[in-house]
């Protein structure tokens, strides 16, 4: 049997001790950081503040097809909620610092973005699609963008359909927001926007047209926090009972039956939540 004097005894009992306690603290704060969203009180949801359609904020109030269905999911969940801006670019980092509970922000379901957060949803499947100028008469489909300046919004993938999938030698021209690249395509910085359908016919006017070319999936997702599937579950449900009660329908003729766009009422193919 080993023995040690007496001083050395007292630091190993004082070591372990400290490694003790330093497991209680990171016990904790695994607890903390791995609770479900159905222990909160109340959540906190990203959506965008500047998309007509979606989510547009005036005033201090959202509105938007987003924002109705977020507004549905925490009420199915019986939970207050409290919006905040949630910009393409900071969508991921706002749930993985924990300044959002869920992300209701045209966040499409990519590969990529799975590796940092999870999904719920899809709460709607869109089609990418192209903006230009109402006198436009030179592009008919995503191949005539060729040689033209496209918008790059930080933080969306939208362009990357168009130059690094389909391989459309495009000038791309950044902009921090989709309405900053209206205002652009307006003023003649660029020759076209491409995206979302739903976000394009937020920003159709007399001065713009979609093309009505689709030429991908857009799968909307809900942005949640790795490690929830609890809380994963619980939103898939509401979403369910979304399309099964009429809400859904009700909500994107709400928004969008005047825009031309054929929408779709069933239930869309839900990511698992693993």
């Amino acid at each position: 049997m080993l023995t040690f004097p007496r001083p050395r005894r007292r630091l190993l009992r004082l070591a372990a001790g400290a490694s003790a306690v330093l497991a209680v603290l990171t016990g904790l704060g695994g607890c903390a950081a791995g609770g479900s969203l159905l222990d909160k009180p109340s959540l906190v949801i990203g959506v965008k503040p500047d998309q007509p359609g979606l989510g547009m904020k005036a005033d201090g109030k959202y509105t938007g097809f987003d924002v109705d269905v977020a507004t549905y999911v925490a009420a199915k969940l019986g939970k207050p909620v409290r919006f905040v801006d949630a910009p393409s670019a900071r969508r991921e980092t706002m749930l993985t610092q924990g300044q959002a509970d869920l992300i209701f922000a045209t966040y499409s379901i990519t590969p990529q973005r799975k590796t940092k957060v999870s999904f719920a949803g899809p709460y709607y499947v869109a089609h990418q699609d192209t903006l230009v100028r109402s006198g436009e008469s030179g592009v008919d489909n995503v191949r005539d963008l060729r040689g033209r300046k496209l918008c790059e919004v930080t933080g969306s993938n939208s362009w990357r359909r168009v130059k690094e999938e389909r391989k459309i030698p495009v000038e791309l021209v950044r902009s921090k927001s989709y309405k900053t690249c209206v205002d652009d395509l307006l003023a003649g910085r660029l020759d076209a926007v491409s995206t979302d359908d739903l976000i394009l016919a937020g920003f159709s006017t007399g001065q713009t047209k979609i093309v009505n070319a689709p030429f991908s999936d857009e799968r909307y997702g809900v942005g949640i926090r790795n490690g929830d599937p609890d809380g994963c579950e619980a939103v898939n449900k509401a979403l369910t009972e979304m399309y099964q009660d009429g809400t859904a329908r009700k909500l994107l003729q709400r928004w969008f039956a005047k825009s031309g766009l054929a929408l779709n009422y069933t239930v869309p193919q839900f990511e698992g939540c693993g």
